[in-house]
């Protein structure tokens, strides 16, 4: 271990722009186990692991990548999956330049951080290769049920965990394959499609029960599933679109992120998209309008269909962007442009959108959160052309209380307000009804769904083994926010 003096940091060898915008594979390979090795044994064994601190799932990573460094990968596996239910996922999408490789203590002291995400990927799929994941076997069966309505992350992480216990479980989900926007939503260049496949059907061998192209709310009610169920976990995601507001947003050739990013995925994966002409960026000038992950999955999905153009623009500068910097530098490379403090004051056409009025932004004072708040300027809007336009600007909940009347929600007067929990529990006020994931926090990362499905699963285990503090009706009402 403590090689991080003489040895570099290094990533598995990127795939060249030029090459990986002209298919859909992920643009890193496989770590060479041997590179993997060497680049697990860089870490420094610190006495407070600021990455693990930094993690929503608190893993024990620098547990883990001793065992790597030591070979011992089986035992390095079972660490990974003990805090994680989906590694593979997570080692490939969390941002980890924001989260644990961004509070590595050998990056803040100019060493380079340890490629921890890379190395995640490389324990589980050295733990696929050996055949060591195997479908779950309980300990003894439970007859009590949990339905859990969403196959997202948040949804499957609970799964896992739930039927680990024995409990039999049956997962909801509108669409017609598990896996959410791990699926329709993240590019296969960011997630392979067959990566989450694999896991769904793991948990499928493990006799979790699927239920796919069920509408909770429209096929059947959150009443129906309590009569059926022992306990309900909400898992159903931020799925409702902020929207831009500007004139000429209704003419076609606006189209919102995730319908853009949920043709591409389904045309990827061979299904038939009636009206995907109108949504191929191919030989097409792209502005895709935001600056988190979703912009920039638009801007890296159209530059792999053959846009002539893209251009992202921004209203607040580069670091003040919300999504990840990796992910900026990525679009970079692959010749999509930013443009820093300017966002649509109108979008303009006669029968389809022809281009953008944009106007400038300068950085007020910082707003609640610490961010500074962008100041429209005084300058005259400029025009700029554009044949399909994308508006990213974030997810918040669905309708709750339309679909699931009796469920408190934070703010009652706004309809796409997250559910409200306990914080402790995932508890919400209908008695075994449970929630985790976006549905709660509003639009996050997956990781965080992760932890949120995982934290939710242990509390529904209780509240069905009769335990009274995780009854909940004895939390307080301040306890709901």
């Amino acid at each position: 271990m403590l090689k991080f003096v003489d040895t570099p940091r290094q990533m598995p060898d990127k795939r060249d722009a030029a090459t990986r915008t002209r298919d859909w594979q992920e643009i890193y390979p496989p770590f060479d186990p041997d590179r993997a090795q060497i680049q697990a044994a860089r870490c420094s064994q610190c006495g407070v692991p600021y990455c693990q601190v930094h993690c929503p799932l608190h893993n024990h990573i620098p547990d883990w990548l001793m065992l790597a460094a030591h070979e011992r990968m089986r035992e390095a596996y079972e660490l990974v999956s003990l805090t994680n239910a989906l590694p593979e996922i997570c080692g490939r999408i969390c941002p980890q330049d924001r989260l644990c490789e961004g509070n590595c203590v050998i990056e803040q002291a100019g060493h380079g951080t340890v490629t921890i995400g890379t190395i995640e990927q490389h324990i589980t799929h050295t733990a696929w290769d050996q055949g060591w994941i195997t479908p779950i076997t309980p300990p003894r069966e439970r007859r009590q049920s949990v339905g859990i309505i969403g196959a997202g992350p948040g949804g499957l992480a609970a799964a896992v965990r739930l039927r680990a216990e024995g409990f039999q479980v049956h997962i909801y989900d509108r669409y017609d394959r598990p896996g959410g926007l791990m699926i329709y939503g993240i590019p296969n260049f960011k997630l392979d499609k067959k990566v989450v496949a694999r896991r769904t059907d793991w948990l499928a061998d493990s006799k979790v029960r699927f239920k796919l192209g069920v509408d909770v709310g429209r096929d059947i009610t959150l009443a129906d599933l309590r009569k059926r169920h022992d306990a309900v976990l909400l898992a159903c995601g931020a799925y409702h679109a902020h929207e831009l507001k500007a004139p000429g947003v209704g003419l076609p050739g606006v189209v919102p992120a995730l319908h853009y990013l949920t043709a591409s995925n389904r045309k990827g994966l061979g299904d038939q998209v009636a009206d995907f002409d109108q949504l191929d960026a191919r030989g097409r000038r792209v502005a895709v309008i935001g600056g988190g992950d979703t912009a920039m999955d638009c801007v890296r999905t159209a530059t792999r269909q053959g846009a002539s153009k893209v251009v992202c623009y921004y209203r607040r500068d580069r670091e003040n962007m919300p999504g990840s910097q990796r992910e900026v530098h990525h679009a970079m490379e692959e010749n999509v442009t930013f443009t820093w403090l300017t966002g649509p004051k109108a979008i303009y056409g006669d029968d389809r959108a022809q281009g953008l009025l944009i106007q400038s932004y300068r950085l007020g004072p910082p707003d609640e959160l610490g961010r500074r708040a962008p100041v429209a300027s005084q300058a005259k809007p400029q025009k700029a052309a554009a044949d399909l336009v994308i508006p990213a600007l974030g997810f918040v909940p669905e309708d709750m209380q339309k679909t699931m009347p009796g469920l408190r929600t934070r703010s009652p007067d706004d309809p796409h307000s997250p559910v409200a929990v306990s914080w402790r529990t995932m508890a919400t006020n209908l008695p075994g009804v449970f929630a985790a994931g976006d549905v709660v926090r509003g639009a996050s990362l997956v990781v965080w769904a992760v932890a949120d499905g995982q934290q939710a699963a242990n509390a529904i285990s209780q509240y069905l083994q009769g335990h009274d503090y995780w009854q909940p009706e004895a939390v307080n009402e301040e306890a709901f926010a």
